[in-house]
C-alpha cells in the first residue's frame, strides 16, 4: 500500500474511534430528564437512543464520504493528468462522493428534531 492510502485508512481509523468514544459518553452521560427535570416528554432511554443513532448516522456517512472522495480523488488525478479537459465532470463526482456526508447530517437532524 502506499503512505496516501495508509494515511487517509489511518484517518478513518481514527474518526471511527472518536465517534464511537463520543457516542459511548451520550448513551452513558447523566441526562436532565434522569434528574427530574419536567422539560422533557421522553424516557431518558429515548434520549440515549436518538443521540447514539444521530451519532452514528453522521459517524458512519462521513466515514462513508471521506472514503469515497479519497478513492474518487486519486482515479480523478489520474485521469486528469491524461485528459485535463475531464476536470467539469470529475469535479461533479467527488462532490457527489461528498453529498454523502451531508446526507448522513440531514438525517442526524432529522432525528434530533423528533424529540423537540
Amino acid at each position: 500500500m502506499s503512505q496516501g492510502v495508509r494515511f487517509s485508512m489511518a484517518v478513518a481509523v481514527l474518526a471511527a474511534v472518536l465517534g464511537s468514544v463520543l457516542t459511548a459518553l451520550l448513551i452513558w452521560v447523566k441526562d436532565a430528564a434522569a434528574q427530574g427535570a419536567t422539560i422533557y416528554s421522553l424516557p431518558p432511554d429515548v434520549w440515549r437512543w436518538a443521540m447514539a443513532s444521530a451519532a452514528a448516522a453522521t459517524g458512519i456517512s462521513t466515514a462513508a464520504a471521506a472514503h469515497a472522495v479519497a478513492r474518487l480523488g486519486s482515479a480523478a488525478i489520474g485521469a486528469l493528468a491524461e485528459k485535463p479537459d475531464l476536470f467539469g465532470r470529475l469535479l461533479i463526482f467527488v462532490g457527489l462522493a461528498e453529498g454523502i456526508a451531508v446526507y448522513g447530517l440531514i438525517v442526524s437532524v432529522l432525528i434530533l428534531n423528533r424529540l423537540a
